[in-house]
């Protein structure tokens, strides 16, 4: 606990840096809260006045509406809020449980982040690794090209011919796109499949629910928005082909057991069973996300382990798109090979964002090492610039998951379900997975 508590503090030092006038004035303000509840009440207060400076931040609110702030503070203010909070928190019991640990854990890290944030919002650039650290409590490893020229190598050798490997991978996965006409008919009858396997393994809370949307012009491929009381908007980006992968993958990634699966276990055992006020608010811009994405990713492996995926396809998916089913196997022996250069997405935005490449560079280097279309790139590079590092968080997350699962399970797929579930319910972030 020391330990955490001294890594934290090092890094709130580093971003007050020249503040030091800005946190002296908030020490005139009242005497700091003497319990987690109301420092969580009042970081809850906190995100959301962030929130008006940065309409990306605030990924879901459901508490107090008489919470929400009616004007601005500066982001001086605001970061000073965040240290100062910080610091009452370091005077509060930690709790006598497990999770009451967790949710102290919790509580200093997000605070963490809001400074990160803060000062970035007020114009401070700071290097990828850093940045990530900052906000995500977490640092991509750093892979050379060669990494994924070894892949490259292996899948040249499956796609034999002339003209780049993008071309000719894109030539084979065409007959794999589902047509727009059968696009829903496939996406809800994934869903079905997911929340029964889903339902099978975890408590759902009675009445949770969510609604699908198809929208357009998105930096992104699926969105959870969540609104409280066990319900979700899902919303389908239908701008670039959607291939048949994607119709398990955004089910699982977005509904079961991913994205709603977490919000709804967090209200129903945090929030309803506990009364902990912290979990209302989702701020985006935070550790939390890695442990959201990281389990959504993860999450579709755990309801369909190893072979029973493809046979799954094969027999119900693949029809109803009007695919042919015999190459479904053929399909992910090829996706196995091209998700070993999940990473090359981490590298273009490293580069890219540390202003080593431009935005041309950045979507070339997606094409050629993560084999992605010219369109297909040129999207990931806008939601660069929309979300920067946040990019880690779907393949570090979904590794670092992933392992602290494993280890835990031991190879028991019943076991596998109970940790994967516990870690959804749970304030658990990413330092707390090592």
């Amino acid at each position: 606990m020391k330990i955490v508590s001294r890594r934290y503090r090092t890094l709130i030092v580093v971003f007050s840096i020249g503040a030091a006038g800005t946190v002296c004035n908030s020490a005139a303000q009242p005497q700091p809260p003497t319990t987690m509840q109301t420092i969580a009440e009042q970081y809850v207060r906190l995100i959301l006045a962030v929130g008006l400076h940065d309409p990306d931040y605030v990924d879901s609110y459901y508490g107090p509406a008489a919470w929400k702030p009616a004007a601005k503070t500066s982001l001086e203010e605001l970061t000073a809020q965040a240290q100062t909070l910080y610091d009452r928190l370091k005077e509060v019991p930690s709790g006598d449980d497990s999770l009451e640990r967790l949710r102290y854990n919790y509580l200093a890290q997000q605070l963490s982040s809001v400074v990160s944030r803060t000062w970035m919002l007020r114009g401070k650039t700071l290097p990828f690794d850093q940045e990530s650290q900052g906000l995500y409590d977490a640092t991509a490893p750093t892979l050379p090209e060669s990494h994924f020229q070894e892949v490259l190598a292996e899948l040249e050798k499956r796609f034999p011919g002339q003209g780049p490997l993008v071309e000719r991978y894109e030539a084979f996965r065409r007959p794999f796109v589902i047509p727009k006409e059968r696009l829903d008919r496939v996406f809800q009858t994934a869903i079905g499949a997911c929340r029964e396997r889903t339902a099978r393994n975890v408590t759902l809370p009675e009445g949770e629910s969510f609604t699908v949307e198809y929208v357009t012009n998105k930096s992104w491929s699926g969105y959870n928005w969540y609104q409280g009381g066990f319900k979700s908007l899902i919303q389908v980006n239908t701008d670039l082909p959607i291939y048949i992968d994607r119709a398990v993958d955004l089910a699982c990634h977005e509904g079961y057991p991913g994205h709603h699966v977490y919000n709804v276990l967090l209200e129903q055992h945090l929030v309803k069973d506990r009364g902990w006020v912290e979990f209302t608010v989702y701020p985006l811009f935070s550790p939390q996300s890695l442990i959201a994405e990281g389990t959504a990713n993860y999450g579709i492996e755990v309801a369909f382990p190893g072979e029973q995926r493809v046979q799954y396809e094969q027999q119900v998916l693949f029809p109803a798109a009007g695919i042919d089913p015999s190459r479904a196997r053929e399909y992910y022996e090829v996706q196995a090979l091209v998700d070993k250069l999940a990473y090359a997405g981490n590298e273009a935005a490293r580069r890219y964002l540390n202003k080593e490449i431009d935005a041309a560079q950045a979507a070339a280097f997606l094409e050629k090492y993560a084999l992605m279309t010219h369109d297909r790139a040129a999207q990931r590079v806008r939601f660069f610039d929309q979300y920067r590092s946040y990019v880690i968080n779907y393949n570090l997350g979904k590794d670092m998951v992933r392992d602290y699962v494993e280890r835990r399970a031991a190879g028991d797929p019943a076991r596998r379900w109970q940790e994967f579930a516990a870690l959804l319910s749970s304030p658990r972030l990413p330092s707390g997975l090592r």
